[in-house]
Protein backbone atom coordinates (compact mmCIF):
# COMPACT_ATOMS: atom_id res chain seq x y z
CA UNK A 1 0.00 0.00 0.00
CA UNK A 2 2.97 2.42 1.38
CA UNK A 3 4.48 1.68 -2.41
CA UNK A 4 1.35 2.54 -4.55
CA UNK A 5 0.53 5.55 -2.40
CA UNK A 6 4.59 6.43 -2.62
CA UNK A 7 4.81 6.16 -6.90
CA UNK A 8 1.08 7.67 -6.87
CA UNK A 9 2.51 10.97 -5.18
CA UNK A 10 5.99 10.79 -6.89
CA UNK A 11 4.09 11.00 -10.03
CA UNK A 12 2.02 13.84 -8.90
CA UNK A 13 4.71 15.95 -7.40
CA UNK A 14 6.76 14.89 -10.68
CA UNK A 15 3.73 16.53 -13.43
CA UNK A 16 4.05 19.53 -10.68
CA UNK A 17 7.44 20.03 -10.76
CA UNK A 18 7.26 19.77 -14.53
CA UNK A 19 4.48 22.35 -14.87
CA UNK A 20 6.20 24.79 -12.48
CA UNK A 21 9.44 24.25 -14.60
CA UNK A 22 7.42 25.13 -17.68
CA UNK A 23 6.03 28.06 -16.32
CA UNK A 24 9.40 29.84 -14.93
CA UNK A 25 10.55 28.85 -18.45
CA UNK A 26 7.70 29.82 -20.40
CA UNK A 27 7.21 33.53 -18.75
CA UNK A 28 10.88 34.47 -17.52
CA UNK A 29 13.07 33.15 -20.15
CA UNK A 30 10.03 32.83 -23.21
CA UNK A 31 11.22 29.43 -23.77
CA UNK A 32 8.49 26.30 -22.91
CA UNK A 33 8.97 22.80 -22.38
CA UNK A 34 7.99 21.08 -25.55
CA UNK A 35 7.22 17.96 -23.86
CA UNK A 36 5.81 19.00 -20.82
CA UNK A 37 1.99 18.61 -21.62
CA UNK A 38 2.92 14.74 -22.57
CA UNK A 39 4.83 14.00 -19.94
CA UNK A 40 2.28 15.86 -17.04
CA UNK A 41 -0.68 14.02 -18.74
CA UNK A 42 1.21 10.44 -18.51
CA UNK A 43 2.40 11.22 -14.86
CA UNK A 44 -1.29 11.81 -14.24
CA UNK A 45 -2.52 8.47 -15.78
CA UNK A 46 -0.01 6.54 -13.78
CA UNK A 47 -1.05 8.37 -10.50
CA UNK A 48 -4.52 8.07 -11.04
CA UNK A 49 -4.29 4.34 -11.56
CA UNK A 50 -1.69 3.29 -9.29
CA UNK A 51 -3.57 5.55 -6.96
CA UNK A 52 -6.46 3.24 -7.43
CA UNK A 53 -5.39 0.18 -5.54
CA UNK A 54 -5.15 1.92 -2.27
CA UNK A 55 -8.70 3.37 -2.99
CA UNK A 56 -10.54 0.47 -3.53
CA UNK A 57 -8.46 -1.65 -0.49
CA UNK A 58 -9.85 1.30 1.70
CA UNK A 59 -13.66 1.23 0.00
CA UNK A 60 -13.27 4.77 -1.37
CA UNK A 61 -13.63 4.56 -4.44
CA UNK A 62 -16.71 6.68 -6.15
CA UNK A 63 -20.17 5.31 -5.60
CA UNK A 64 -23.78 6.05 -5.35
CA UNK A 65 -25.01 5.36 -0.77
CA UNK A 66 -26.72 7.86 -0.28
CA UNK A 67 -29.99 5.09 -0.34
CA UNK A 68 -27.61 2.26 0.36
CA UNK A 69 -26.77 4.09 3.62
CA UNK A 70 -30.36 4.32 4.51
CA UNK A 71 -31.08 0.53 4.15
CA UNK A 72 -30.67 -1.71 7.68
CA UNK A 73 -27.28 -2.96 8.01
CA UNK A 74 -27.95 -6.68 6.70
CA UNK A 75 -29.16 -5.15 3.21
CA UNK A 76 -26.20 -2.48 3.61
CA UNK A 77 -23.70 -5.33 3.78
CA UNK A 78 -25.74 -7.66 1.06
CA UNK A 79 -25.16 -4.25 -1.53
CA UNK A 80 -22.12 -3.64 -0.73
CA UNK A 81 -20.25 -7.06 -1.14
CA UNK A 82 -22.57 -6.88 -4.42
CA UNK A 83 -21.17 -3.57 -5.35
CA UNK A 84 -17.29 -4.82 -4.55
CA UNK A 85 -17.82 -7.69 -6.46
CA UNK A 86 -19.20 -5.87 -9.66
CA UNK A 87 -16.27 -3.36 -8.88
CA UNK A 88 -14.10 -6.05 -9.48
CA UNK A 89 -15.76 -7.58 -12.43
CA UNK A 90 -15.50 -4.34 -14.00
CA UNK A 91 -11.60 -3.76 -13.10
CA UNK A 92 -10.68 -7.11 -14.50
CA UNK A 93 -12.91 -6.72 -17.51
CA UNK A 94 -11.25 -3.30 -18.15
CA UNK A 95 -7.96 -4.40 -17.63
CA UNK A 96 -8.48 -7.48 -20.17
CA UNK A 97 -10.26 -4.98 -22.97
CA UNK A 98 -6.79 -2.84 -22.71
CA UNK A 99 -4.21 -5.89 -22.86
CA UNK A 100 -4.75 -5.78 -26.87
CA UNK A 101 -4.29 -2.06 -26.74
CA UNK A 102 -0.74 -2.21 -24.86
CA UNK A 103 0.64 -5.25 -26.52
CA UNK A 104 -0.12 -3.49 -29.88
CA UNK A 105 1.71 -0.17 -28.88
CA UNK A 106 4.51 -2.12 -27.84
CA UNK A 107 4.65 -4.45 -30.70
CA UNK A 108 4.65 -1.35 -32.91
CA UNK A 109 6.88 0.55 -31.02
CA UNK A 110 4.40 3.96 -31.01
CA UNK A 111 5.83 6.74 -29.27
CA UNK A 112 4.35 9.95 -28.19
CA UNK A 113 5.18 13.29 -30.63
CA UNK A 114 6.72 15.45 -28.68
CA UNK A 115 8.30 13.74 -25.48
CA UNK A 116 9.38 10.52 -27.73
CA UNK A 117 7.78 8.57 -24.59
CA UNK A 118 6.88 4.56 -25.54
CA UNK A 119 3.08 4.69 -25.15
CA UNK A 120 3.09 1.51 -23.91
CA UNK A 121 4.32 2.79 -20.77
CA UNK A 122 1.32 5.41 -20.20
CA UNK A 123 -0.52 2.53 -21.42
CA UNK A 124 0.28 -0.24 -19.35
CA UNK A 125 -0.87 2.09 -15.77
CA UNK A 126 -4.82 1.28 -16.96
CA UNK A 127 -4.63 -2.37 -16.38
CA UNK A 128 -1.82 -2.79 -14.14
CA UNK A 129 -3.41 0.14 -11.94
CA UNK A 130 -6.98 -2.02 -12.63
CA UNK A 131 -5.87 -5.25 -11.32
CA UNK A 132 -4.29 -3.81 -8.44
CA UNK A 133 -7.49 -2.34 -7.23
CA UNK A 134 -9.49 -5.05 -8.49
CA UNK A 135 -6.89 -7.36 -6.44
CA UNK A 136 -6.97 -5.34 -3.59
CA UNK A 137 -10.63 -5.30 -2.73
CA UNK A 138 -10.85 -9.08 -2.98
CA UNK A 139 -8.44 -8.99 -0.29
CA UNK A 140 -9.98 -6.30 1.93
CA UNK A 141 -13.31 -9.14 1.30
CA UNK A 142 -11.16 -12.32 2.09
CA UNK A 143 -9.68 -10.80 5.15
CA UNK A 144 -12.32 -8.50 6.93
CA UNK A 145 -15.60 -8.80 5.34
CA UNK A 146 -17.51 -6.28 3.52
CA UNK A 147 -15.88 -2.65 5.19
CA UNK A 148 -16.82 0.90 4.13
CA UNK A 149 -15.80 2.52 7.18
CA UNK A 150 -16.70 6.07 5.60
CA UNK A 151 -20.52 4.69 5.28
CA UNK A 152 -22.27 5.64 8.76
CA UNK A 153 -26.31 4.45 8.71
CA UNK A 154 -28.83 7.05 9.93
CA UNK A 155 -30.22 4.44 11.96
CA UNK A 156 -26.50 4.46 13.98
CA UNK A 157 -25.81 8.35 14.08
CA UNK A 158 -29.63 7.61 16.01
CA UNK A 159 -28.17 5.11 18.73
Amino acid sequence: MAALRLAAGAMLIASVGINFANIIGRYFFSVSLSWAEEAMLFLMIGCVFLGAGPVGWMGRHIRMDVIVSLLPARARNAFELFSDLVTIATCVALAIFAWPVMTMLAELDERSESANIPLVIPQAALPLGLVLMALLIAVRLYLSGVRHDDVISSREVER
